[in-house]
């Protein structure tokens, strides 16, 4: 991946240095919803940004990982669990680097840029620990030639869609929906339709 791309991580870093704040800063509605069921656990959050959902499991007794490419968001990821007083890992890297070791009981990937050549689903089913969830959040509503303007193709990242069809003997789907959202700042508030998938490995 090459710096002037959208998603490498100087890509990132340029989209987060382009604003105080990038996102919202407060929990995605989905991961709210989907793990206030869950036992606290271990818990990676892919694609963590600035940090809102791993500080928000971290604040409901998670032990949280949170993985970004852009070090610029990671930084207030740092700074804000500071100010909410929780503790969460931060590591600097992506998926498909492999980072991070498993078991964990949650992961999640909210609005993730995984490009399907790194067989992403693979790497994030290996993470989840027997009994443990998976939860992939992205949007329904996605503007594909909006998105080919600014030089990426949907049709090549991983999509809710792609993870029901890729989970295989061994995992069961609980959710797959598409939900409105409500955000009504932060550089995601122009899109109102999450697609949520939470599936479980079954015990072995």
């Amino acid at each position: 991946m090459h710096e002037h791309d959208e998603h490498s991580p100087q890509g990132w870093d340029r989209r987060y240095s382009s604003a105080e704040r990038l996102w919202s800063g407060r929990v995605n509605a989905a991961v709210a919803a989907e793990a206030a069921a869950l036992h606290p656990g271990r818990a990676l959050d892919v694609g963590c940004g600035e940090g809102a959902d791993a500080i928000w499991l971290a604040g409901r007794g998670w032990t949280v990982t949170g993985l970004d490419p852009s070090r610029v968001a990671l930084d207030r990821a740092v700074e804000a669990a500071r100010a909410g007083g929780v503790d969460v890992s931060w590591i600097h890297g992506k998926l498909a680097d492999r980072l991070v070791a498993g078991p964990m009981d949650l992961v999640c990937a909210c609005y993730p840029a995984l490009p399907l050549e790194t067989d992403p689903l693979q790497q994030l089913v290996s993470l989840v620990a027997p009994g443990g969830t998976l939860l992939v959040v992205h949007h329904a509503d996605i503007d594909v030639e909006r998105a080919k303007a600014h030089g990426f193709d949907p049709a090549t990242l991983l999509q809710p869609a792609d993870v029901v069809r890729g989970l295989g003997a061994g995992w069961r789907v609980v959710v797959d929906e598409v939900r409105e959202r409500e955000v009504a700042e932060g550089a995601g508030a122009d899109h109102h339709l999450d697609h949520v998938v939470r599936a479980e490995r079954l015990p072995d």
